[in-house]
């Protein structure tokens, strides 16, 4: 994503291994902490870094049929490990007491008063669509007639705009800048450092692949995955998901070269259009 982004701003861009070789790089270098933090700043990465791999368990990453955890908890519960994990790198975050983290807190807070309306309302309806709060259900029944209702294109957009607003994508952050007070979700790690800056970007890069398959493998399109744990099955599954979550990011990314930067406060525009736009496809599901 960062090097298509590169070149649709005419510049070459970072490898596409750079990532890789950054968490090379985080893994060999010894964390730092300042004097003031607590024990708590150790172990908010890890939480962190956790959150999505236990969500990983409960959605159809790669076949449509349950696997054993996957009853463990249903979409809210989902979403709420995802924001237990955000919560935690808050936390640690406003334990270094550095002035551009408690920036970043208070922003990432405002966002989230904002979007937590939208993503209930998102999944909530996603829930009306399957008649069930579990992903492998909804994956089932929008594979069928739904797949081409009003309300599902509604929900569909409505899960992008929520996936822009969590994964720090809004038209009003700007992680390419090396301003600090233009920046939101890059602020929270500004105090990280060596293998805790590794877990947390890495988590983030997490977070994001996992809110895309919930949108390309249950609300989107909800189709090639493996019905069986056959090696050609779960092959083609893989090649599948990866090619929907690159369009995914390429769709992303070109969200965010068509749109100018906007001010802090119009956020809550934006986020009372996604909200609105959830509420329709509800709307439209009661109806129909």
């Amino acid at each position: 994503m960062d090097r298509f982004k590169a070149r649709g701003m005419r510049r070459v861009g970072p490898p596409i291994l750079q990532p890789y070789r950054n968490l090379y790089k985080w893994f060999h270098k010894e964390p730092l902490w300042n004097a003031e933090t607590t024990a708590f700043r150790a172990i908010a990465p890890v939480l962190y870094f956790s959150a999505p791999l236990i969500v990983a368990v409960l959605i159809p990453v790669l076949t449509r049929f349950p696997l054993p955890l996957a009853f463990m908890a249903d979409m809210l519960g989902g979403g709420m490990i995802l924001g237990a994990g955000g919560l935690m790198l808050l936390l640690a975050a406003a334990d270094t007491g550095s002035p551009f983290a408690g920036i970043a807190v208070s922003r990432v807070r405002f966002i989230g008063t904002l979007a937590e309306p939208l993503t209930l309302t998102a999944l909530f309806t996603a829930a009306a669509v399957g008649h069930a709060t579990i992903p492998y259900a909804v994956n089932q029944a929008l594979g069928g007639p739904a797949l081409l209702t009003p309300s599902h294109a509604l929900l569909v957009a409505a899960w992008v705009l929520l996936i822009l607003a969590e994964a720090g994508r809004l038209p009003v952050d700007n992680p390419d800048s090396s301003q600090e007070l233009s920046l939101i979700d890059p602020n929270r790690t500004f105090e990280v450092s060596g293998t805790d800056l590794a877990l947390a970007e890495w988590g983030g890069w997490m977070k994001f692949t996992v809110l895309g398959i919930i949108l390309v493998n249950v609300l989107a399109t909800p189709f090639g995955l493996a019905g069986s744990l056959a090696p050609a099955a779960i092959g083609a599954a893989i090649l599948a998901t990866a090619a929907k979550l690159t369009l995914l990011g390429l769709f992303v990314v070109l969200v965010e070269l068509s749109f100018a930067k906007l001010r802090l406060l119009r956020i809550a525009e934006y986020l009372t259009v996604s909200v609105a736009v959830a509420a329709l496809a509800a709307l439209a599901i009661a109806i129909s």
